[in-house]
């Protein structure tokens, strides 16, 4: 009887001495890439360290932040890993983030002129990315249509309902793609191109997979995305191409060490094959391809794939993008597309119509009248509740502090006040635009 209380006891030790073991082995990782992306990198990286098991808990770069944020003291993650490097200065902020001490060769201080890592080595860029417009060369055709390869040419009449994009408060890559614009042309013009490019969108889909899934289907013609969809979809056989507008910015998308990690060590063994010349290489996967930051990688990369360290590459040359400025803002700027784009839609749709057809009535015209109507309608549309300085009070910012993911969600009481004078504004500009345009039409 004792040697078989004795023989199960051992029995027990060593089952729990092997789940210790099984558990050591785990690195959980919270990220927004998508299984076609992940996994991938997962299946190289567990066949180059066998034992070692990753644990991938998909979720919006949002809702990745406030899970790590709700688990702090109490944490069960390892490796947070995204895109938006406004969502690791904010975890960074909190105090949530390790400092990642890995290794890698042959890897440069920046990529176009944003550094590749973050100075404090809280977190590491394994890749770059920027944002441009696809489009489906099918779908173009059959519409008669070109592709549009700058940010102004998705203003232009002939594109209205054949544009898709989602809205910046649900995805990380499409806030970063908004407030490219916003630094890269200037607040007021920035928001301006937003509104007219908007009043051609077809939709704003629920999540940023949804626009290269419309543009590869052929739901619409031209999609506002991260570049990786645009060439994985091409990649994969899809008729579809893209470009990068000149004003864009090449941003690095980056993974961190969550502060008081289980497995810290297997979360810095990822990070570290993430970087090796192996790790990199899988970027190029036809379901990922993503930019290497190894410049030696783009030896290998297909033809025709952009390289950013080419001589002579402008790709991100022409936004000093700022992401402290984008963090310091990063609610407010969500907060304003839904108000004045997403929530409003098919009112900014209607204005901007009987602009385009207002325009194209009096397009060799000289009734002064009617141009000095429809002036005044783009002026309504254009117009901003408020200016660049509001956006940057740190006081007034700190008034959004939730987002919505649909228009009836509650929010605080403040943020409700502000957020209802920016809707009764907009409405009515837009109200007033279409009457202004369409009696500028009938003239």
């Amino acid at each position: 009887m004792k040697s078989f209380v004795r023989g199960t006891v051992a029995a027990a030790l060593l089952a729990t001495t092997s789940s210790m073991a099984m558990a050591a082995d785990k690195v959980v990782v919270i990220t927004s890439f998508p299984n076609s992306m992940t996994g991938p990198i997962e299946a190289a990286f567990e066949a180059a360290n066998p034992g070692v098991d990753l644990e991938i808990l998909n979720k919006k770069t949002s809702a990745g932040v406030k899970y790590i944020q709700e688990l702090a003291g109490a944490n069960t993650a390892d490796i947070f890993w995204a895109s938006a490097p406004d969502a690791f200065e904010v975890l960074k902020g909190d105090g949530l983030l390790a400092t990642a001490n890995v290794t890698s060769a042959g890897i440069p201080d920046t990529i176009g002129s944003y550094p590749i890592n973050d100075p404090d080595g809280n977190y590491i860029g394994f890749a770059a990315a920027g944002y441009g417009i696809m489009w489906n060369e099918r779908y173009l055709k059959g519409n008669d249509l070109e592709p549009a390869k700058e940010w102004s040419d998705l203003k232009n009449a002939e594109y209205h309902g054949h544009v898709g994009m989602s809205a910046p408060s649900r995805s990380g890559t499409t806030h970063l793609t908004v407030e490219t614009l916003l630094q890269g042309e200037g607040w007021d013009k920035g928001w301006a191109e937003w509104k007219w490019i908007a009043g051609n969108f077809a939709t704003v889909t629920e999540r940023s997979f949804g626009v290269p899934d419309g543009v590869n289907t052929g739901n619409f013609g031209l999609g506002i995305v991260i570049d990786f969809f645009g060439f994985s979809s091409k990649a994969s056989g899809f008729p579809v191409d893209f470009a990068y507008p000149t004003v864009t910015a090449l941003v690095p998308a980056n993974i961190a060490v969550v502060n008081e990690a289980p497995n810290g060590d297997g979360a810095r063994a990822f990070i570290e094959y993430l970087l090796t010349p192996a790790g990199q290489e899988v970027l190029l996967d036809p379901a990922i391809m993503r930019l290497p930051v190894n410049p030696a990688t783009y030896e290998a990369a297909p033809e025709g794939f952009p390289n950013p360290f080419a001589e002579g590459s402008t790709i991100g040359a022409a936004v000093d993008f700022d992401v402290f400025k984008s963090k310091a803002r990063y609610n407010l700027v969500n907060s304003m597309f839904d108000v004045m784009i997403t929530y409003r839609l098919d009112d900014l749709r209607s204005a901007v119509r009987a602009v385009q057809l207002a325009e194209a009535k009096h397009a060799t015209g000289d009734n002064a009248e009617a141009k000095a109507l429809i002036a005044e309608a783009r002026a309504l549309i254009e117009a901003n509740p408020i200016d660049e300085a509001k956006s940057l009070d740190a006081d007034f910012a700190a008034t959004f502090t939730k987002k919505r993911k649909k228009a009836t969600d509650t929010v605080g009481e403040r943020q409700a006040q502000v957020e209802q004078g920016w809707d009764t504004m907009v409405v009515e500009n837009y109200r007033r635009a279409q009457e202004l345009a369409e009696k500028a039409a009938a003239m």
